[in-house]
């Protein structure tokens, strides 16, 4: 029998008997699995093979432990041969995909730290330096705070820096719980005012007017019923009394977009604003439901929330250095940019990031709210990859140059033998050519299921994960 602490660590290779007998199956089930690609065929050394000489096939229990587990949840659609046992993160609880600071904004196409810290922790040492040239939210910055390396984060998006430098910055946590609860009491006291449940005279009618006097957004005017857009105006007025300001915003941006008239189901991408009170029926709560109507509940239940959150990375991360770097990632100079960081003595020991997938999300829409809230200049013409250009063979070699123009303006700041691993949905087959534009080359290639992509549904596709080093 093979001996198990020899093989790769995602791999325990049995026979089928040996296979059936673990997990209470007959040797046919195991051949049926085999037959519909629900289980790899592998060789005693590990290696996938499509035929088997007499005596050489082997399944991987942990493999087939997965998928068993999957049919039992009724969740068997996620699990296929080929894909790594582990990269899916099957019953992983939504509590531990959106962990502390990770949750404290929605962002369409984010990878789930877990991910992140798989990589880092089997391919990197404490005290490295990674970089992200396609920060998004910031998943990976944090993820290395909390494992003792160093972090830079590279985004076109101004939104984006923001969320990542309010997600990665140190606090004192409680003057920042404090700051929280503080507005978050004086909006409740507006709100109370304006259902003539406090005291009408702090805030007469002239007040209220000039709170939205102070609204220029056409977009704001139309997603939002006018409650909710006096309580976020009103909210955005006196952020600039308090010292964590960026804090401040991100908690209101949290509620704002939580408060549009869209349906409950539909905030990840809504098509068009309901008239404020119209009914409808609601796919996530299974009845009917209206819009909300206001901000406060929002902003009341994102408050709490917030505050426990950054006690809880506190306590995890390190003392390490996280840099958020506004700008284009296939032009901006990371020497001068990090020349007054910690970071400017040393070289970037590897790149783990999720580029944009061709065609698939316009980054800068999926914010409109905050951009109109708080007058963040946008930048959609240098997306690379956006929805509204398709995908057609010109938007994939426009997304081809683009990706390769990043890497090779990173390599002058990799150590030599840097790791970059690069997440991708690459449903084209671009990578490949792309490595060979960037001046890398593909080592090793990982897949895997992705079942529960925040804010995308529950419907599976496959990810590949590229590990490339310098030619």
């Amino acid at each position: 029998m093979i001996d198990v602490r020899e093989l790769p660590d995602h791999l325990e290779l049995v026979t089928l008997d040996e296979a059936a007998r673990a997990v209470g199956k007959t040797s046919h089930n195991i051949r049926d699995y085999i037959q519909r690609q629900r289980i790899g065929k592998y060789n005693d050394q590990g290696e996938t093979i499509q035929r088997a000489k007499n005596g050489e096939l082997r399944v991987s229990l942990k493999e087939l432990r997965i998928f068993l587990s999957l049919v039992e949840q009724g969740n068997e659609k996620h699990h296929w041969a080929g894909l790594h046992p582990e990269l899916g993160f099957h019953g992983l609880a939504e509590k531990q995909r959106t962990k502390h600071v990770h949750r404290l904004h929605p962002y369409l196409g984010k990878f789930i730290p877990q991910l992140v810290e798989w990589f880092l922790s089997r391919y990197f040492q404490p005290d490295d330096a990674i970089l992200d040239p396609f920060m998004g939210s910031g998943t990976t910055l944090v993820q290395s705070a909390e494992m003792n390396m160093h972090a830079v984060g590279i985004d076109i998006s101004p939104f984006n820096c923001l969320i990542a430098k309010v997600k990665t910055a140190k606090y004192d946590v409680t003057k920042a719980r404090a700051e929280i609860l503080d507005i978050e009491k004086k909006v409740g006291d507006f709100s109370k005012s304006l259902s003539n449940l406090g005291e009408t005279h702090l805030f007469p009618d002239e007040f209220k007017e000039e709170l939205l006097a102070e609204l220029e957004s056409e977009y704001l005017r139309t997603w939002f019923a006018p409650r909710a857009l006096l309580e976020m105006l009103y909210y955005r007025r006196l952020i600039p009394q308090y010292e964590y300001q960026d804090l401040l915003k991100v908690v209101l941006s949290r509620a704002v977009r939580s408060s549009r008239l869209t349906p409950h189901y539909d905030l990840a991408t809504p098509k068009e604003p309901l008239p404020v009170g119209q009914q409808y029926w609601c796919r996530k709560h299974n009845r009917q439901c209206i819009p909300i109507d206001n901000c406060m509940k929002k902003i009341h239940a994102y408050s709490e929330d917030t505050a426990r959150r950054l006690a809880e990375f506190d306590s995890l991360r390190s003392d390490k250095s996280s840099v958020v770097i506004q700008g284009d990632s296939r032009k901006i100079d990371l020497k001068e940019s990090l020349a007054d960081t910690p970071l400017a003595a040393r070289g970037i020991d590897g790149i783990f990031t999720s580029p944009p997938y061709v065609g698939q999300i316009d980054y800068h829409d999926q914010h409109t709210y905050a951009y109109e809230l708080f007058g963040f200049p946008r930048q959609d013409n240098l997306e690379i990859g956006p929805k509204k250009r398709g995908k057609s063979k010109q938007a994939q070699r426009n997304y081809m140059d683009g990706i390769a123009a990043v890497f090779k303006n990173a390599l002058p700041v990799l150590t030599p033998d840097a790791k970059i691993f690069v997440v991708a949905n690459d449903r084209f087959n671009l990578y490949p050519e792309i490595a060979d534009l960037s001046g890398l080359k593909i080592v090793e290639t990982f897949h895997r299921a992705v079942t529960k992509r925040t804010e995308q549904g529950d419907n599976p596709y496959q990810e590949t994960i590229f590990l490339m080093t310098k030619t």
